[in-house]
């Protein structure tokens, strides 16, 4: 079994202390990824929470991908929110992306995340046989 830590291109950079992915190899292929939030490539964070919804989406496929992963490959998700208002622009933008698949999940309301701007962050946990 081997461990490799990435940060994939058409995702923002991460700080210092950690990286968007882990992937576990062996008789199978594990994907562990930090918290996506609604960071740009470029480094912007949109200020609408939607906007902000759908970029941690698309960073949290970004990353998916760059491991010839797809949503159907997660088994467990975890998001956290800053406003309970949005958990249902949140479950329709992530039913959207999922297309059916069902992965264990956690929901999570927060006072805050680590830059006051952010108002989710998505991370999940995924595997591929082989």
């Amino acid at each position: 079994m081997t461990l490799t830590f990435t940060n994939p291109a058409g995702v923002h950079p991460p700080a210092p202390s950690y990286s968007h992915v882990a992937l576990v190899t062996g008789p199978g292929t594990r994907l562990v990824m930090s918290g996506q939030v609604g960071v740009t490539p470029e480094g912007t964070t949109p200020a609408d929470a939607g906007a902000q919804i759908d970029q941690a989406l698309a960073n949290l496929l970004a990353n998916l991908a760059a491991h010839d992963m797809r949503p159907h490959d997660i088994v467990k998700m975890t998001v956290f929110l800053t406003d309970a208002g949005l958990i249902g622009e949140l479950r329709a933008r992530r039913a959207a992306l999922m297309q059916g698949a069902a992965p264990a999940s956690t929901l999570l309301v927060v006072a805050a995340l680590a830059a006051p701007q952010w108002v989710v962050e998505i991370e999940c946990e995924a595997f591929r046989a082989g």
